[in-house]
């Protein structure tokens, strides 16, 4: 489990097993009389899901998702998309996934909610080939993938250099379980 900070907004990343679901909620109940409540999702909230709309891998079991780097350190960014663009940007990255599952970090995967993505990675990156095939024979995928990405983006207004579309978060908290695993 890993708990980035942006300003006064938190993100939280946490993998639960197989079907099972935890609320966050649960995790940090003695915060949540601290946290403003997010609307929407039909009741009162202190944590809003994001969609995953892109990973370079996805578990296929337990064994294949086990961390092996103990010397691993979660890396946290966030982004803006502009509103008009968001069907565009999910349309090349389920491309890209589908495409080459396993072009990049293992764990890594973005979340979407409204036009807000948070990426979540680990480093040192995992680089493995993915066991599985993806879903797409195509090969449509823009070779020059920052150019297709770039008008996706609202750019961060004074942001240091490098960081004007990606926001690097700092870690707030990490929580790892006995077998390694971010918990």
């Amino acid at each position: 489990m890993s708990v980035f900070a942006h300003g006064d907004e938190w993100f939280l990343y946490y993998e639960c097993g197989g079907e099972a679901f935890v609320d966050p909620d649960s995790l940090f109940a003695e915060a949540g009389e601290r946290l403003a409540a997010w609307p929407g999702g039909g009741r009162p909230r202190r944590w809003a899901p994001m969609t995953d709309i892109f990973h370079y891998q996805r578990p296929v079991s337990d064994e294949h998702w086990a961390r092996r780097r103990p010397d691993r350190v979660p890396y946290g960014r966030i982004a803006v998309l502009k509103p008009e663009e968001i069907a565009s940007y999910v349309y090349y990255h389920y491309q890209y996934q589908e495409e080459r599952p396993g072009d990049g970090d293992k764990y890594g995967i973005i979340g979407l909610h409204e036009n807000v993505l948070f990426f979540y990675s680990e480093l040192p990156a995992t680089l493995e080939a993915a066991p599985y095939e993806g879903k797409l024979k195509t090969k449509l995928r823009p070779d020059d993938w920052q150019a297709a990405m770039d008008p996706h983006f609202a750019k961060w207004p004074d942001a240091p250099a490098g960081e004007e579309i990606w926001r690097k978060l700092p870690l707030a908290l990490e929580a790892r379980s006995s077998q390694g695993r971010s918990a």
